[in-house]
């Protein structure tokens, strides 16, 4: 049941955000798609997508908030939301750092040009011209 004035202002907002975070919920599922299907295109749009329609739902939803409130079911599906985008981060997180270990096993560091301590650790022994090993 309806009891205040600004409960009633609440719900009177639904048809401006309920397509705001629809669209939301969208771009999240075409970034999860994307995630899934390692297209690195398709992850750059939507990504890009997502930013704008996050961008637009929370100015609305701000603004809402500020005059009066947003209904309970629409503050949960973006509490929801919130969490995927947070899970997403996390994924994406966990694929580049993974990503990075492969690199570092497959591609040979990059020795420096002394032959010197860097910041990978010990450097080369480079043979010294006229003899012995430069440590």
């Amino acid at each position: 049941m309806i009891s205040s004035a600004d409960e009633r202002r609440a719900l009177q907002r639904i048809p401006d955000l309920e397509p705001l975070l629809a669209a939301v919920e969208a771009q999240l599922a075409a970034l999860g798609a994307a995630l899934h299907q390692h297209d690195a295109a398709a992850l750059d749009r939507a990504a890009a997508a997502l930013h704008a329609a996050l961008a637009a739902a929370v100015d609305h939803f701000s603004r809402a908030a500020r005059q009066g409130g947003v209904p309970p079911g629409l503050r949960q599906r973006l509490a929801v939301a919130g969490g995927q985008v947070a899970a997403q981060r996390e994924a994406l997180a966990r694929a580049t750092a993974s990503l990075d270990r492969a690199l570092d096993v497959l591609l040979p560091r990059p020795s420096s040009p002394m032959g010197l301590y860097s910041a990978a650790g010990a450097g080369e022994r480079l043979p010294i011209p006229g003899g012995g090993l430069l440590a």
